[in-house]
């Protein structure tokens, strides 16, 4: 599955059981439920959108926020079967407009310092490291140190 052959539709909080169920297959050691997802994706702050594939199946999606001037990823994740066709970059494009059309200026993320795969794809669209978090990601053998990541949206 690729990048062009994805619908992407906004999720708000009537979405939310969908949200939580992808943000479960994606990362199932550090599930999120579905009253946390609505919470999160509630607006004019918060906002989601998901990814469809042809059949209007979800195979992605992105939820953000905004508070002020900064914008942050609170979460992103492609289906297994659907990675590596470019649906995560559509995904962080999405993120990033949601959020220009909220007044940020900065956009930012954590990326778990263990995942190269989302690293490189956030280099790739204009983040950079501002930092690092250690411990911040469970794992079923420990925990992971995160990067902090940022993007400009001012055109600086």
């Amino acid at each position: 599955m690729t990048a062009p052959t994805v619908r992407l539709h906004p999720a708000g909080p009537l979405e939310a059981g969908v949200v939580a169920a992808l943000q479960q297959a994606c990362f199932p050691d550090d599930p999120w439920d579905e009253a946390s997802v609505a919470t999160l994706t509630t607006p004019p702050a918060g906002f989601a959108v998901i990814a469809l594939d042809p059949q209007d199946q979800p195979v992605g999606f992105v939820m953000a926020r905004v508070a002020a001037e900064d914008a942050e990823i609170l979460a992103i994740g492609v289906l297994p079967q659907a990675r590596h066709g470019g649906i995560g970059r559509l995904l962080v494009e999405a993120a990033v407009t949601g959020s220009q059309d909220l007044g940020a200026t900065a956009l930012f993320l954590e990326v778990a310092e263990d995942n190269p795969a989302a690293s490189s794809l956030y280099k790739a669209s204009g983040f950079f490291s501002v930092g690092r978090r250690p411990g911040y990601y469970r794992r079923a053998d420990g925990r992971v140190a995160a990067l902090v990541l940022r993007r400009n949206l001012d055109g600086a």
